[in-house]
């Protein structure tokens, strides 16, 4: 078996992934979708793989994955050798894609690039996603970097421990009286389980963790709003539409000002988070590690034995 992967087969794959369909993928290589097509074919007979779903749009198969993240990984290495021999075009950006979840885009991920000097004219894709899930963009290749929640390395990456962020439940001081303090003697875990509950999304868990820490039980009520953006889901807790696990960071202005209070003072829920990065010898993506390295270092709690 012919073991070598053509490096235009291999940019061919990743044109198609990148722009959904052969013919959109031919026009931006300017091939005809014919030549396209039979680049595909020819390195997945030369793999033996499907690489390709063919839907639409276009979709890599797991084997097609590792082919595109080698492809990414490709583009970026010879990306920065052109840039260190001088060949780069004049005032040719250097795009570094990064998936990070809503919460530390809102609070400290946006000061970490700050810190990245200027002089290396890095431009940034952000592309936001919950903490348990930025290292599957990672194993897709659609990212480079990623701020997750996982310890466990995705294959072809390391692993930096930032620190955790914590999460409080808190509710606005209307909501809290008519909902959680009705009944003198009764328990929180009872009262909350019928008070209306701000969700980030389907797959957010916070809330219901922090109700399994009360004791045994159902989890938190099913009269749950979704609000998918993590500056909306402040404000919709601190107007009363429910309560829910707010960042320390974002809460303790809220609190300080009386908008908020904290529905327990010995229960919180702690996320610790991972920077994954690919393993590359890239200048541009150690400069944005050491940078979001030392932001969260002042920002995150560090002091935990995760």
């Amino acid at each position: 078996m012919m073991s070598e992967l053509p490096l235009d087969q291999v940019r061919t794959l990743l044109a198609v992934v990148d722009e959904g369909t052969f013919d959109a993928a031919a026009n931006a290589l300017r091939l005809t979708p014919s030549a396209v097509s039979q680049r595909v074919k020819a390195l997945e007979q030369r793999t033996g793989r499907v690489l390709l779903m063919r839907t639409k749009p276009v979709r890599p198969t797991e084997s097609g994955e590792v082919v595109v993240r080698f492809a990414r990984q490709l583009a970026r290495l010879e990306h920065d050798a052109q840039t260190a021999l001088g060949m780069s075009g004049p005032g040719e950006p250097t795009i570094l894609p990064i998936a990070v979840n809503s919460d530390s885009l809102a609070t400290w991920f946006l000061p970490a690039l700050r810190r990245v000097p200027e002089e290396l004219g890095l431009c940034y894709e952000l592309r936001r996603e919950d903490q348990d899930h930025t290292a599957t963009l990672l194993r897709e290749g659609l990212a480079m970097a990623a701020v997750t929640s996982s310890p466990e390395a995705v294959t072809g990456c390391s692993v930096r421990r930032l620190g955790r962020m914590r999460y409080l439940p808190v509710a606005s001081p209307g909501f809290a009286d008519r909902w959680l303090g009705r009944r003198e003697g009764t328990a929180l875990r009872e009262l909350i389980a019928d008070a209306p509950v701000i969700g980030f999304d389907r797959r957010d868990d916070l809330q219901d963790a922090f109700v399994r820490r009360l004791g045994p039980g159902p989890r938190a009520s099913a009269r749950r709003h979704l609000v998918p953006t993590s500056e909306g889901f402040a404000n919709a807790v601190a107007t009363g539409m429910g309560w829910g696990m707010v960042p320390e960071v974002q809460a303790e202005p809220l609190l300080s000002s009386g908008r908020l209070v904290r529905l327990a003072t010995d229960h919180t829920v702690d996320v610790p988070l991972y920077w994954q990065q690919w393993k590359l010898e890239s200048p541009a993506l150690a400069a944005v590690s050491e940078a979001v390295a030392a932001e969260a270092a002042e920002t995150l709690d560090s002091d935990w034995p995760g």
